[in-house]
């Protein structure tokens, strides 16, 4: 279970390091007067990238509950039910 659980945390720090990337991008086009239509199709990519790593982080915790429903760190089901339509 370590070993997926490596492999999903791997997966989320990636979106969030491509998220990052493209927020400088945007910050910089900003900055440097940027073309609107650039700017916003970078930021819907920034806005997408970020969606992506919550829904990743979510579904990471509803499969932990799922196999783990005893743990301490486990999340009822309205905690998971909140934290998914927060992303919505």
């Amino acid at each position: 279970m370590d070993d997926v659980r490596a492999t999903e945390q791997k997966k989320i720090l990636n979106r969030l390091r491509r998220a990052q990337g493209q927020l400088t991008a945007v910050i910089a086009a900003v900055e440097g007067g940027g073309n609107c239509r650039d700017v916003v199709t970078q930021l819907a990519a920034v806005s997408s990238a970020l969606d992506k790593a919550g829904f990743v982080i979510v579904s990471t915790a509803m499969r932990d509950c799922i196999a783990n429903p005893d743990d301490e760190n486990s999340l009822t089901v309205a905690e998971l039910e909140k934290l998914f339509l927060t992303l919505a």
